[in-house]
């Protein structure tokens, strides 16, 4: 008898890229500007990422069947692909999250 029996894992998560997911990343190219896309490889807890990061350093994250899904549709969209594992993320994403952090503290501190 077992009673410390598990399901087993089978590490990341099966769902692949969805419909939904490239509309909102074709949505976000279309209301910014500067758009450029980074490619994150799969991990053991999520598939293959496209970030997409305006000239402002807002971004956004959805998933993509494979890196050459993130190649294509950076084609599709006339933007310029990077992979981050060879090229890091832009400061100007850093600066972004940043700015953000502080106006949302900003806006908890009591008065």
């Amino acid at each position: 008898m077992s009673w410390f029996r598990r399901k087993k894992r089978t590490g990341t998560s099966d769902r692949g890229a969805e419909r939904m997911d490239t509309s909102h990343l074709e949505q976000f190219h279309a209301t910014r500007q500067g758009v450029e896309a980074y490619v994150e490889p799969r991990t053991n807890m999520t598939e293959t990422t496209v970030m997409l990061i305006a000239h402002d350093g807002e971004w956004t994250r959805r998933r993509v069947d494979g890196t050459e899904a993130a190649f294509s549709l950076g084609d599709r969209l006339g933007i310029p692909v990077y992979e981050v594992a060879k090229v890091g993320y832009p400061q100007r994403m850093r600066d972004y999250n940043a700015r953000q952090r502080k106006l949302k503290e900003g806006r908890s501190t009591p008065r």
